[in-house]
């Protein structure tokens, strides 16, 4: 015997209500990625695509531009390697052990780092990392020998991946390595807080300075005339007073805004350019901006006034 038509309808009436509460119960559980990809639609097929919805989910307000950075440092920290963020062999700072300590203590004080690659005679020579704290023990022990207070140099080849890098850095507790070449010569110097930058940008520590000075350094005469070696974050009022150039800055307050402007992207390594009367050269850079320029006058002085990034 068929059902009544009364209760057929009132099961049919109940159904969707049910699932309907069921849904409202899930919803808010679901993960950020769960939100994210539902934010996808086709859902993309590579990391540039990925890249292009979430630049489209900041445009929508959905995520802020810090979030946005950082989801990007994280997917070009798997593409560069050591090479590309250390800091090159000239421009390390070491202590000699080789050396009595009163020689160098006020090194090691005036540069105000935690940890200093100790090498014995030459760059070449790392045998090991000196803990500045360790050194506290120098004024309290009349038998103190610094080779007994180094830490065990870690050594990485220049190709070795960021990521993997961090990961080891983080399962050995080791926050400095030496970059070394095919020959086993040490290349420069990296970091944890080297790679975290790549991440979430510049880490300022109390001893971080802007001492402005220190932005735009004279390191000779080069072919056509003074050279410079300056910081992308020097701003170029500073660099038009020193250098002697008239740069505008309407557009842009540093100089590696300046330059990447001029070449409508992010600077590479090695990039050489003219823009009016003043010749670059990027000496250090990331995929996020440059960080060090070689900068030589050419002889021929623009006009007062004039707008040599025009």
């Amino acid at each position: 015997m068929p059902e009544h038509p009364s209760k057929v309808r009132t099961a049919e009436f109940k159904a969707p209500a049910y699932n309907k509460s069921a849904a409202s119960d899930v919803k808010p559980h679901r993960s950020l990625f769960e939100r994210l990809t539902a934010l996808i639609s086709p859902e993309p097929e590579s990391r540039a695509e990925l890249l292009e919805v979430l630049q489209d989910a900041h445009e929508r307000n959905l995520i802020d531009a810090d979030a946005l950075s950082m989801i990007e440092g994280v997917f070009q920290v798997s593409d560069l390697c050591a090479r590309d963020i250390m800091v090159p062999r000239s421009q390390m700072d070491v202590i000699d052990i080789s050396k009595p300590i009163a020689e160098w203590m006020p090194y090691v004080i005036s540069t105000a780092h935690s940890r200093f690659p100790a090498v014995e005679g030459n760059r070449d020579k790392v045998v090991g990392v000196l803990l500045a704290k360790d050194l506290l023990r120098y004024y309290f022990d009349e038998e103190f020998d610094v080779r007994d207070m180094l830490r065990p140099a870690v050594f990485i080849p220049e190709s070795k991946r960021l990521n993997v890098l961090l990961r080891d850095f983080r399962a050995n507790r080791n926050h400095i390595a030496m970059v070394v070449d095919e020959y086993g010569g040490v290349d420069g110097i990296i970091t944890i807080e080297d790679v975290l930058e790549q991440i979430v940008g510049d880490i300022e520590d109390e001893y971080d300075f802007d001492e402005e000075e220190d932005n735009i350094l004279p390191i000779g005469t080069g072919a056509h005339g003074d050279r410079w070696r300056v910081k992308g974050l020097t701003e170029i009022s500073q660099f038009n007073e020193v250098i002697g150039s008239h740069f505008s800055d309407e557009d842009v307050d540093t100089i590696g805004g300046l330059v990447a402007n001029h070449l409508a992207r992010v600077p590479h390594k090695g990039d050489k350019f003219l823009i009016g009367h003043t010749s670059f050269e990027v000496l250090r850079a990331d995929p996020r901006q440059v960080h060090v320029l070689l900068v030589e006058r050419m002889p021929q002085e623009a006009l007062p006034g004039e707008d040599e990034a025009g």
